[in-house]
């Protein structure tokens, strides 16, 4: 259980934080910068949920779950895999959570008509703030693929994962509060090459 009961500690003036184990790494190391991504894609996500709600779009709901599903990988990231690391002393990404993300995926995609085009971020208010989750979630990722170049026994690539499924969950999601992609807004290539710009 979490008990905060202090915010400031002063323990991170001199530019280093605590990992899950206990030891002290620079704020700048990529395991840090790693779950950094992973908390302000929740951020982000925080807004998109508040406009699910607004809107009262049934997207809410999943969208909640994953935040909690964020932190946990947040954890996962923030505790190096030990070589004597038993089972389930630390908390994990599972591939049920992974699977999950999938089903909606395919459940949400069904109804969605094949794209011809990219399209463009936004549409409806909720589309857009998906949009944006989806942008940091990539980073997100980008960040957690280097992070396991250079420490792959102590990063789980179930968090990589989870990462990749997210962000085109988002991209689905983004279509669907676009009532099924009706309201999306097509890419033109090339556009505002005429002379047509006022």
């Amino acid at each position: 259980m979490v008990k905060l009961t202090k915010i400031y500690t002063r323990t991170g003036d001199q530019g280093t934080t605590g990992l899950g184990t206990g030891k002290r790494v620079a704020k700048s190391h990529p395991r840090v910068e790693a779950y950094g991504c992973v908390d302000e894609t929740n951020a982000f996500l925080g807004l998109a949920v508040h406009s699910a709600q607004e809107s009262k779009s049934e997207l809410a709901k999943p969208l909640e779950l994953i935040q909690h599903d964020l932190f946990d990988l947040g954890a996962d990231l923030c505790t190096p895999i030990t070589k004597d690391e038993a089972v389930g002393s630390a908390l994990r990404i599972t591939e049920p959570q992974v699977k999950a993300l999938e089903d909606l995926i395919d459940t949400h995609n069904a109804d969605l008509e094949s794209l011809t085009s990219f399209i463009l971020p936004g549409g409806s208010k909720l589309a857009g703030d998906l949009h944006v989750v989806r942008t940091v979630c990539r980073r997100a990722e980008r960040v957690v693929s280097h992070l396991i170049e250079i420490e792959s026994e102590e990063t789980s690539g179930l968090t990589m994962q989870y990462l990749n499924r997210l962000s085109d969950l988002l991209f689905v999601f983004s279509r669907v509060a676009n009532t099924n992609g009706k309201d999306d807004v097509l890419w033109v290539p090339g556009k505002n090459r005429s002379e047509n710009i006022k």
